[in-house]
């Protein structure tokens, strides 16, 4: 059964209309006959599904649109082109430091961010203190949140995110937040929400943990999809090109050999 369906999605961003320049400057350009628009697409005709349990990585240079993809994978975004289709309920773990308020303690984001992912009041109530525990951060609840290192706000984003047990896990970059010490209980904690039965998306720029932990592999260049299939082979073709071993066209032309 597919869990994730991705069919055919191309994502489009516009640039230089008058959301951007204001519509004082936008009438201005009108007038004068040069109002332009750019566009630019970050993801064209994108295609891959994901069966219960999958675990695939995302690979590719940075440019090449990974994290549009996931935004628009967990629902943030809609897709200009194709489309979506999910099954169960989405975790996303993406920009974790952003969307929080400086000025609010420690507890008051907590409380906020959990709202804004859906979490009801009782349930926060229920899990404030595995939270901050895990975050470490016991000794900061009542500091306002700007006191707080980055490592320590992404500590305490991914401690609120990880919480429930999601059918579709996205996780884009998040195993890296923290010190030593943290990234090895974070990926612990991953372990176990995998293990519990969701089907799981991983951006990372490790090859090596993306050819430990995944079963498929998605491999993006600049919007454009190179290839989908085993985490093996592509991990291997995608570190010689990273290695200037063979060209993209080279890598692309071997794996179309292979299937």
């Amino acid at each position: 059964m597919k869990v994730l369906e991705v069919k055919n999605v191309s994502i489009r961003y516009i640039t230089g209309d008058f959301k951007d320049i204001g519509l004082k400057e936008y009438v201005i350009r009108k007038l004068k006959g040069c109002y332009h628009v750019q566009e630019f697409w970050a993801a064209q005709d994108i295609t891959f599904s994901l069966e219960k349990r999958d675990m695939l990585g995302i690979i590719g240079t940075n440019g090449a649109g990974k994290s549009t993809l996931l935004k628009a994978v967990s629902g943030i975004m809609e897709p200009t082109k194709g489309y979506i289709k999910r099954q169960g309920n989405i975790a996303a773990l993406l920009e974790l430091a952003s969307g929080f308020d400086g000025d609010l303690t420690v507890r008051e984001n907590a409380y906020l961010r959990g709202a804004m992912i859906g979490y009801t009041r009782k349930f926060m109530d229920e899990t404030y203190g595995s939270i901050i525990d895990f975050a470490e951060l016991g000794d900061f609840q009542d500091r306002p949140f700007k006191q707080l290192s980055s490592g320590m706000k992404s500590r305490l984003a991914f401690s609120i995110a990880s919480r429930v047990q999601p059918d579709i896990l996205i996780l884009d970059e998040v195993l890296s937040v923290g010190d030593g010490a943290f990234r090895k209980k974070s990926e612990l904690k991953m372990r176990e929400i995998i293990q519990g039965g969701a089907t799981t998306i991983l951006v990372s720029h490790s090859i090596q943990q993306v050819r430990e932990t995944c079963n498929k592999v998605l491999w993006l260049e600049k919007g454009q999809q190179i290839a989908f299939g085993s985490a093996d082979i592509l991990c291997e073709l995608y570190q010689q090109y990273l290695n200037k071993k063979i060209t993209l066209q080279q890598a692309k032309s071997s794996w179309d050999n292979l299937i």
